[in-house]
């Protein structure tokens, strides 16, 4: 038998009680925005179907599922550990924000098959910008998704390494990783020239391949298995990563992240992710 866990920033009785309905049995735990039902055993279908119809997010878990079990924890870093997509906010200073954000958006869908070149349409669109934009967007517009300090303060504690993987730009995780502590990053660097961008990248693309190569190898160079890492992202150049992390996460996500994730983050915040394990609720 599994744990079925329910979670909102403003979790109602109705929605409780619609579970309990569901589970059989009233709930172990209530505490403010998540309640917890012991020993159910809930279809798939029928429990997106209680999740849909409530407006939260519901999770089937094992009942030993613990925090400290794993090692590694991946992130992405646009729309995930920060609420904004930093190549659509540059391009708002060039006059190209709705242009350029419609390309990240279908980029994020999975609608474009070829993501590189997507990516480098959309960096080309920023020629001629001076470097000083960055700063600019980092200063005024960057703010950290809802619960991604508290989520990474708790997982640093449990002894998880984290790896910040990123198809946005060195400029903006080389700020985030420090301000939030964390060690591993790879991410693509825009190229500057005589105080400006060229509307190039320098150096390896980091895709969905990438980003799954980067979780393997730091991994691999910490002694983590697979087995014991969580990936956690919000678009289609997510997917590789995850398919290969024990555990998966997508917040905020689009449809086909959703679909192909282990669990899902749809109404709270980052730290929702920590009301699944037992060793942190």
């Amino acid at each position: 038998m599994s744990t079925l866990i329910v979670q909102h920033p403003r979790l109602s009785r109705v929605a409780i009680n619609a579970f309990t309905a569901l589970a059989g049995h009233p709930p172990d735990l209530s505490a403010g925005q998540l309640a917890l039902w012991r020993r159910v055993s809930i279809g798939g279908e029928t429990l997106e179907a209680a999740a849909e119809a409530h407006q939260v997010d519901a999770e089937i878990v094992a009942p030993d599922l613990r925090l400290g079990s794993f090692g590694l924890a991946a992130f992405d870093m646009d729309s995930t550990l920060i609420t904004i997509e930093c190549v659509d906010e540059i391009a708002d200073f060039a006059g190209r924000k709705a242009e350029v954000a419609a390309i990240t958006d279908a980029a994020m869908r999975g609608d474009i098959s070829d993501y590189d070149e997507s990516l480098r349409r959309r960096v080309a669109l920023l020629q001629g910008l001076p470097e000083s934009v960055l700063q600019r967007v980092w200063d005024e517009r960057v703010e950290l998704s809802p619960g991604a300090e508290t989520l990474v303060r708790r997982m640093k504690a449990s002894g998880l390494q984290l790896l910040l993987v990123s198809g946005g730009f060195s400029f903006f995780t080389d700020r985030l990783a420090a301000r939030l502590g964390i060690a591993h990053i790879h991410s693509n660097r825009l190229e500057v020239t005589h105080g400006k961008l060229t509307g190039h990248l320098v150096g390896p693309l980091i895709n969905a391949a990438a980003k799954r190569a980067a979780l393997e190898h730091t991994a691999a160079v910490i002694g983590c298995p697979l087995a014991r890492t969580i990936a956690v992202g919000d678009g289609a150049n997510d997917l590789q990563m995850m398919s290969v992390a024990g555990l998966s996460v997508a917040y905020r996500a689009k449809p086909l992240v959703r679909n192909e994730t282990t669990h899902a983050i749809n109404h709270g915040g980052l730290d929702s992710l920590l009301g699944l394990f037992e060793d942190t609720r």
